[in-house]
């Protein structure tokens, strides 16, 4: 038996051995990122972690003390049945948890309002301020199956799957995306936030070091997610220049119809460029009426927060869409879908809908009910005309 475990123990001790030049190849970007932002996280996680472990630590060596101390077969150990009670044991208890949950609670209050992805960066560096004269790089990104889209108003350039920023100059990304959810995330740069369609989201950063880093989604979205990477370049301000330059020298614009296209699945998409961009694109985009003729979703929310149209609303303008994401997303035939593109304000007789009689202006009497007077009917569109009942 010792002869087998002479073996087993010298394996061990290579193993314990082996693990420091393992370990020596990771690469911890969340604790030893290339921004500011990140790393001011990074501080936080650790920070938390070392006052959690004033707990932990001491707590597991007094349970392997207490184990061996009061073994059985410790016949020398003090034998007290009758003990039950310590003022100054409960004190430690109690006391020392409660201290690191009061710095837990206001290290973290404060981190979560200084470190809001919303909130305007105070400084791209310690000890370092935003200048009053700096104007924030301002990106676009958008969230697609399977790959990024990038637009810097800017400049007026678009890329998908590569981005690259200035470093010491505030970042200001707007979020959005076309499909299911996903999570913007450049380790190196900022902590994740999400992506969602027909929303906005905001993330404030900074890039301090020239290098090349990569960004991915952290939010499983469907089969091509593994593929959904990028590259973030941290460039200096005369390469920042020459690459925007290279950008604009790329053929292809991203106009509506480009982005109609751009937006089927496709997965592992290779870097693209784009040498000018819609201005109107990503805020169409967000408000989900990229489609030629489609109503925004703006429109439609302030005319339900007007209370909605009434009998103008009633006769909708209806048209097919001539292409539909979700249909060409699944793999089963789906029923065609259609959407609003305009309001009638004011209906208009016509052979085929005739008015049944005019619509009186005087008050209603009740929500819904039909002014005082004969059973009248009116017509609905595309329907027959249907008996209103009497108030």
């Amino acid at each position: 038996m010792r002869r087998l475990l002479r073996p087993l123990q010298a394996l061990r001790l290579a193993m314990l051995m082996a693990l420091p030049a393992l370990l020596g190849g990771c690469n911890l970007i969340v604790l030893s990122p290339a921004g500011d932002v990140a790393q001011r996280q990074g501080n936080l996680v650790m920070i938390s972690t070392v006052l959690m472990l004033l707990i932990i630590v001491p707590v597991m060596a007094l349970t392997v003390f207490f184990a061996w101390r009061y073994r059985a077969a410790n016949t020398a150990s003090r034998y007290d049945p009758d003990w039950d009670h310590s003022t100054g044991l409960e004190l430690v208890i109690w006391a020392a948890p409660l201290v690191i949950i009061i710095c837990l609670g206001a290290l973290t209050w404060a981190g979560t309002h200084l470190l809001d992805p919303f909130r305007p960066l105070d400084r791209t560096a310690p000890g370092t301020p935003v200048a009053e004269d700096i104007r924030p790089l301002e990106v676009n990104v958008v969230a697609m199956d399977w790959k990024w889209l990038f637009i810097m108003p800017e400049y007026g350039i678009a890329t998908v799957n590569e981005l690259a920023a200035p470093v010491d100059r505030p970042i200001r990304f707007r979020i959005s995306a076309t499909s299911v959810m996903n999570s913007f995330y450049i380790p190196a740069l900022a902590g994740q936030i999400y992506a969602m369609p027909g929303m906005e989201t905001k993330l404030h950063a900074v890039i301090n070091h020239v290098g090349e880093y990569q960004g991915f989604s952290a939010n499983y979205s469907g089969a091509g997610f593994s593929g959904m990477r990028f590259r973030f370049h941290g460039l200096s301000e005369p390469d920042f220049a020459a690459w925007v330059g290279q950008v604009r020298l790329s053929e292809g614009a991203m106009d509506r119809a480009t982005f109609l296209a751009l937006e089927r699945p496709s997965e592992n998409v290779p870097p693209r460029r784009y040498s000018s961009v819609d201005p109107t694109l990503f805020d169409a985009i967000v408000n989900m009426c990229v489609e030629p003729g489609k109503m925004c979703m703006h429109d439609m929310m302030a005319i339900d927060a007007r209370g909605g149209l009434g009998v103008a609303g009633i006769g909708q303008v209806q048209q097919r869409l001539a292409y539909d994401r979700h249909g060409a997303r699944g793999r089963m035939p789906l029923p065609d879908r259609s959407f609003v593109t305009s309001i009638c304000t004011i209906p208009v007789p016509s052979p085929e809908r005739p008015f049944a009689a005019p619509v009186s202006s005087a008050p209603l009497t009740g929500a819904g009910l039909a002014p005082p007077g004969p059973a009248r009917s009116t017509p609905v569109a595309g329907h027959d005309a249907v008996p209103l009942p009497r108030s």
